[in-house]
């Protein structure tokens, strides 16, 4: 009988519990430009705490800074749940690799109740996943082989001025969607900045949110249907500039939003 095969997201975020402390490896098949894919890196932290014995509930935030790029080698991760309450958990995440931290995260989780429900933000009117053509990068990157990217505008090779993209996402090979897996989705857009300038410049993302508003049920009901997501910037100044973005599923929940702080070196030009 054959045994199941592994997606790779799954195996670049295994993870395996001592009692005290998760193990996990950084693979070389998510590699980004001078570390590991971010989004990987934040669903990995996501999982460490959702795979402790103590939590409880399920995840409605998590924050992921990136203090140092890590390396494609061994990490371990303490997971600490510093405070529950009645309706919600927070946790503590390091990652350490080779005795030095390279990732920091807070992660919060909660019981979901019956409420008042309503959705301010308005799903955009595009053009459905079949009638867009895959997005294929003219110098991919390792990572990029595993997602399935359509992308509608807003690219750094489209004449669009504004720094925002829409763009249909899912998993490739396809697969469920849980948490971890939309966590790192959040992460799949194009660099704010190389959308404004139309060309890439060194960047580094320094710290990326992720608030999760869907219900598990809603979330586990996608399966591997394609997700629209959308992303945006205020500003570029200083050295640093901001991404904000939405997920929204194909019958229209907005399943997570997302922000990121972002640096960048880019050339001074004149402000707009």
């Amino acid at each position: 009988m054959s045994q199941p095969v592994t997606h790779p997201f799954d195996k670049a975020t295994e993870l395996c519990y001592d009692g005290q402390r998760f193990h996990g490896d950084v693979r070389a098949e998510y590699y980004n430009m001078v570390g590991p894919f971010g989004g990987v890196t934040a669903a990995t932290m996501l999982k460490a705490a959702m795979s402790h014995p103590e939590r409880l509930g399920h995840p409605l935030a998590l924050t992921v800074n990136f203090t140092a790029p890590a390396k494609v080698a061994p990490f371990v991760i303490e997971a600490v749940p510093v405070r529950t309450n009645r309706s919600t958990q927070h946790f503590s995440l390091t990652m350490v690799q080779e005795g030095e931290v390279v990732t920091t995260a807070t992660a919060v989780f909660g019981i979901r109740r019956e409420s008042f429900f309503h959705t301010e933000a308005m799903m955009p009117d595009v053009l459905p996943p079949r009638e867009v053509p895959r997005f294929v990068a003219p110098a991919p990157l390792p990572w990029m082989q595993w997602y399935h990217v359509r992308l509608i505008r807003g690219s750094a090779f489209d004449d669009v001025q504004e720094a925002t993209t829409y763009q249909w996402m899912r998993d490739d090979p396809p697969r469920p969607l849980d948490h971890a897996a939309l966590a790192a989705l959040c992460d799949t857009f194009v660099p704010r900045v190389y959308v404004k300038l139309k060309r890439p410049v060194p960047i580094g993302t320094v710290t990326f949110t992720v608030y999760f508003l869907a219900d598990p049920e809603t979330i586990s009901r996608q399966g591997t249907n394609e997700l629209l997501g959308v992303a945006r910037a205020t500003s570029f100044s200083h050295g640093y500039f901001d991404q904000i973005g939405e997920v929204w599923s194909q019958d229209g929940h907005l399943l997570a939003t997302t922000t990121q702080l972002v640096y960048m070196k880019a050339p001074v030009s004149g402000s707009s």
